[in-house]
């Protein structure tokens, strides 16, 4: 076999073998889901915070409808790499869930829903689901739920809870971080300070720097680098007030937003459902705000 031939015959098989590989690891490590997926509720993630004074981290979830934010219990790295998805961030050498994204990609396998499905001796398990070209049924592949969530941030894939773990969660006594991004309704915002304020020309007054937009907002022309200025009404004090505000919108209703963007005063009325997961960045991201 020529060199050409074999090179060729090498990247034919390299796809094949890990597609092998994934379906024997699911079979290896079988695990049935716990809940039916049409019962699992879809949810955002919000941001990380910890379990009481000085516990372990948590990834905080909202609910639709902004009623309910619910811990999970994750480990520091999984906390960092969630932060990284919250974010956009895409380091210039794959981290570990950036790197498993790049795989599924390279192989043409679409990770397209992870569950957490069940909470076991305070252990929350997660599930991977992916679609696999010339397979009809997807393919669920066990997972912790840390490293689930983090790669459906890294993948673009949507996070389902089964109810049973959305009620044991709401158990859990957590605490938010003041200064840390938060993101509700697809709108990432984080504080301001008089050197920031004073380089993007915001106003005066108080609220929270847009970093990141997505879903219905970012369709609704609101982008990175204007200033939310009101939840219902009210000024947002911090990421955690918004996310506070946010879950006060009346049920049934819309949340209204005032914001300041390119010197104007927009209105905004949105929606309190999860808005779709955004499509996987591939690239590194280049940030057009420092903070």
């Amino acid at each position: 076999m020529t060199p050409t031939l074999l090179s060729a015959s090498r990247r034919l098989l390299a796809p094949l073998c890990l597609i092998l590989l994934l379906v024997a690891w699911s079979q290896a490590a079988a695990r049935e889901l716990a809940a039916e997926p049409d019962d699992m509720v879809e949810v955002e993630v919000a941001t990380v915070g910890m379990a009481g004074m000085g516990g372990p981290p948590v990834v905080l979830l909202r609910e639709p409808g902004a009623r309910e934010v619910i811990p999970i219990f994750i480990g520091p790295v999984e906390a960092g790499a969630i932060l990284r998805g919250l974010h956009g961030d895409r380091p210039r050498r794959p981290m570990t869930h950036d790197l498993l994204g790049d795989v599924l990609d390279g192989i043409e396998v679409r990770l397209e829903r992870v569950y957490v499905d069940a909470i076991v001796d305070n252990t929350f398990l997660g599930m991977l689901e992916l679609r696999l070209a010339g397979r009809d049924d997807p393919l669920h592949i066990d997972s912790r739920a840390s490293d689930a969530i983090a790669l459906a941030l890294t993948a673009g894939a949507s996070i389902h809870v089964a109810p049973r773990v959305l009620e044991a969660a709401r158990q859990i006594e957590y605490e938010g971080f003041e200064d840390q991004a938060v993101v509700a309704l697809g709108i990432t915002v984080t504080p301001i300070d008089d050197d920031l304020r004073e380089a993007l020309g915001l106003p005066d007054e108080t609220g929270l720097l847009v970093s990141d937009v997505s879903g219905p907002a970012e369709e609704a022309g609101m982008a990175p680098g204007s200033m939310l200025l009101e939840v219902n009404g009210e000024a947002p004090e911090s990421p955690m007030h918004f996310l506070e505000l946010v879950r006060g919108t009346a049920e049934g209703e819309d949340a209204h937003l005032r914001y300041w963007q390119q010197g104007e005063v927009h209105g905004l009325d949105l929606s309190t459902d999860v808005p779709a997961p955004r499509p996987r960045r591939r690239e590194p991201a280049t940030p057009s705000i420092e903070t």
